[in-house]
């Protein structure tokens, strides 16, 4: 279990991007890989009303079961916090059908390309998404502060929000009746 600290914001330009990371000391831990989630929560969503998550995410090759939910104690207005399990497992079949068992249901899914950067003390990530390009640092709140301003990332544009939250969002903007943030469903709604 660990505290989560990190911020999103979105890139514009992803190859100028990848510049300012190499340029600020970043070197690139994981390629640009698919990645695939799915929320799981109660029919009536329970969880999401306590602002938890139970995800199941498959990432270059491995398989991530996670849980987050809200810190006991609120952390800074600048940066998103949120407490951390997770595990790595080998049986994707077996968990949705525990899932199952239990009375969970698949309440939202959302795909995206990730390539992962450290600089040793911290890890920004990008993510491709059918909604746009976005980048997220996670690590210590002061390193968070430091790096953005290195990487020419106001605090502005500091983004709060989850995936899930900014589909809701996208989705109101564009009408969209989309109900996963998958490339498939939204990339078919942009079609039509």
């Amino acid at each position: 279990m660990a505290l989560e600290t990190e911020i999103k914001f979105r890139v514009a330009d992803l190859a100028g991007f990848r510049r300012r990371l190499e340029a600020a000391g970043f070197h690139e831990e994981t390629p640009r890989s698919f990645e695939s989630n799915v929320l799981y929560d109660t029919p009536d969503r329970q969880m999401r009303t306590r602002t938890e998550i139970l995800r199941i995410r498959s990432y270059a090759g491995k398989w991530v079961l996670t849980h987050k939910r809200m810190p006991d104690t609120p952390g800074s207005e600048r940066h998103k916090h949120r407490i951390e399990t997770e595990t790595y497992f080998s049986d994707d079949e077996a968990l949705t059908e525990i899932f199952r068992s239990l009375g969970l249901v698949a309440a939202f899914r959302y795909e995206k390309w990730r390539t992962e950067w450290s600089d040793g003390e911290g890890e920004c990530v990008v993510d491709e998404t059918p909604i746009g390009d976005f980048a997220e640092l996670e690590g210590a709140a002061e390193w968070i502060d430091r790096v953005s301003a290195r990487l020419g990332v106001d605090a502005s544009e500091h983004i709060m929000l989850s995936y899930g939250r900014l589909f809701e969002l996208w989705r109101q903007e564009h009408g969209s009746a989309a109900e996963d943030l998958t490339f498939a469903a939204v990339g078919a709604l942009r079609r039509e």
